[in-house]
């Protein structure tokens, strides 16, 4: 048995069409696999315990754990990696491995199209549990993800993404979608989060547009956990409690949903400015055209916390509500106006008889989006919008420091930043330590640190 085991190691074995399979055993690296395949491979990974990195920059890779009589292929970061599985290649598939205890991110594509995340588990601490940023044509799917500092499930700066049938939970948000456009949420089990399911517009970032959101037959149950976030970032601003949160997003539509027992509201309508206050004057903050269709509220709004229990009470209300709806916005509607328990909702019109998404199955491109050639500078820009824009925004805080505050530090030296962007170090102690980038080639961390400093704009 064991002579035939090692001839599995790294076996390459052809199909018909000419894409070969990749073999990794237990003792043997992933990344040596990776960096040996040809666009159109698969790299399966047997059952066993896998310490390191994986990185993928190729096209049209797959990469599939085996699991075999219970026993899948683990990724272990051991609280000591930063990151598990990174993707630029387009057309990748990540299926079928469990990644867990990295510190950073589990898996995350950065700037990839037409890429699949599915059948995963990946399992914190972690920052970010599965985190797709600045993409196109994108499927979530079917993955069990838990234990994020922040999102369990993180969309970023995408179009065109399905997220579907996945169990998101002890997170500070189970899913959320941050300033992208074409998403379908659909069909996840969302449960004892601090929030479960955000669609979101975030000022100071490269895109200033959010919209076109399907919140639709999800699961969101239960997310009452106290927040933990380090004080400062973003999410550390958000009530435990809320099921749902629309936040300056444009035309989202949340239809048809299970929503109970979140026990400050089971929705949350706001402005950037509910959580961010840091002004950005090209992007418009307010939630604009929402559908808040049928849903069936249970138990909302027993116990609200935090600023949510502050607007309540400025209303004479001691307990929570269904749906919660501050500061403006335009042309929003909800249906069954008399049978949800609401406030603030006095603006929205009636939804028309009828409204329903149900006609939109997905939000991916009918076509997989072509996979372009860029420039040296192109490539500066494509990464910093990929890889540091998921930590960094231009003028407030996100996770990392600004990049005012990193443009001033590193005026005029972009090769001290390229060597910052890849070994960094932590000069400030309210701010986390930033995850190292050594991953990235030199020229590129040369690249994305001219344009940080040369041409980088709010």
């Amino acid at each position: 048995m064991k002579a035939a085991s090692l001839t599995l190691l790294l076996a390459l074995t052809w199909t018909s069409a000419g894409a070969a399979t990749l073999t990794v055993n237990p003792g043997e690296s992933i990344q040596a696999a990776i960096n040996r395949a040809a666009p159109g491979d698969t790299v399966r990974v047997l059952p066993g315990t896998y310490r390191e990195t994986v990185f993928i920059d190729k096209n049209d890779i797959r990469l599939q754990g085996v699991v075999h009589e219970g026993r899948w292929a683990v990724m272990d970061g051991e609280s000591r990696l930063n990151d598990g599985i990174l993707a630029s290649g387009h057309g990748v598939i990540i299926e079928r491995m469990w990644v867990r205890h990295y510190k950073g991110n589990g898996i995350m594509t950065q700037g990839a199209n037409n890429y699949q995340i599915i059948d995963n588990v990946v399992e914190g601490p972690c920052f970010y549990a599965i985190f797709p940023q600045f993409g196109r044509n994108g499927l979530v799917a079917r993955n069990f993800v838990t234990k994020s500092d922040d999102a369990a499930i993180y969309v970023g700066m995408s179009d065109g993404v399905d997220v579907l049938y996945n169990v998101a939970s002890h997170s500070i948000i189970g899913i959320e979608t941050e300033n992208s456009r074409g998403q379908l949420i659909e069909g996840n089990y969302v449960h004892d989060n601090v929030l479960g399911i955000a669609t979101t517009m975030l000022p100071g970032l490269p895109v200033k547009t959010a919209e076109t959101t399907i919140i639709r037959r999800n699961f969101v149950v239960a997310n009452n956990i106290e927040n933990f976030a380090p004080p400062g970032a973003i999410t550390a601003a958000a009530p435990s409690g809320i099921g749902i949160l629309v936040l300056g997003t444009d035309t989202t539509v949340v239809e048809d949903n299970y929503i109970r027992d979140n026990r400050s509201a089971g929705v949350l309508v706001a402005d950037t400015s509910f959580f961010v206050t840091t002004p950005d004057v090209r992007m418009d903050p307010y939630p604009d055209e929402l559908r808040l269709l049928r849903n069936t509220y249970l138990g909302n709004g027993a116990d609200p916390q935090g600023s949510v229990k502050a607007i309540l009470e400025s209303a004479g209300q001691s307990t929570g509500v269904d749906v919660l709806a501050t500061g403006k916005g335009r042309g929003n509607c909800i249906a069954e106006r008399e049978a949800v328990r609401s406030l603030g909702i006095r603006r929205f019109e009636d939804c028309a008889p009828g409204t329903t998404s149900a006609a939109t199955l997905s939000m991916r491109p009918s076509q997989p989006v072509a996979a372009p050639e860029y420039t040296p500078e192109q490539v500066g820009r494509l990464t910093y919008l990929a890889v540091c824009s998921g930590c960094h925004t231009y003028n407030a805080r996100l996770v990392g420091p600004p990049m005012l505050a990193i443009k001033a530090l590193y005026a005029g030296r972009p090769a001290a930043l390229a060597d910052w962007i890849a070994t960094p170090t932590r000069r400030r102690p309210e701010y986390p330590e930033m995850p190292p980038q050594a991953y990235l080639p030199e020229q590129v961390r040369l690249a994305v640190a001219n344009y940080i400093l040369g041409e980088l704009e709010n």
